[in-house]
């Protein structure tokens, strides 16, 4: 081959490479919000059996991954992670409608989303407020919009 074949074929190839880099990461943030829809509908099955076996009391919002792996029967296998959070080891945000389990109807579990900023609330009437759209919350809830 000649020095011009070989650049036209490194120019190609450079070109074919720019163009599949911003796909591959429009397809890790799918992912990553698939994931975190999964998680977070996972997490509202294990709060709701937790309720039903447990005198219907929440589990409380600190450890809250710890209490549903320790019930009996076991609820929740493993800790799940927000995959939106720098670092993997940041727990879903878990809420109560009140001040603890024995006063709160409802709950809320979401994850930050893409942008890392999304946040969400149950107010103690089950009326849910997500954050902005652009923000990304992504939520399940025992409450309402």
């Amino acid at each position: 081959f000649t020095l011009i074949e070989l650049l036209i074929v490194m120019a190609v190839i450079a070109i074919l490479i720019a163009i599949a880099i911003p796909s591959f990461r429009g397809m890790q943030n799918e992912a990553r919000k698939t994931k975190a829809q999964g998680d977070v509908r996972v997490i509202k099955i294990a709060i709701e059996s937790y309720y039903k076996n447990h005198n219907n009391l929440y589990p409380a919002t600190a450890n809250y991954q710890t209490t549903l792996q320790a019930a009996s029967p076991r609820i929740l296998e493993s800790s799940l992670y927000d995959p939106f959070v720098a670092g993997g080891a940041t727990a879903y945000v878990y809420a109560l409608s009140g001040t603890g389990p024995s006063d709160s109807d409802y709950y809320i579990i979401y994850s930050v989303g893409a942008a890392g900023s999304g946040t969400a609330s149950v107010a103690t009437n089950g009326t849910v407020t997500v954050s902005t759209v652009d923000a990304g919350a992504i939520w399940e809830s025992n409450g309402h919009l």
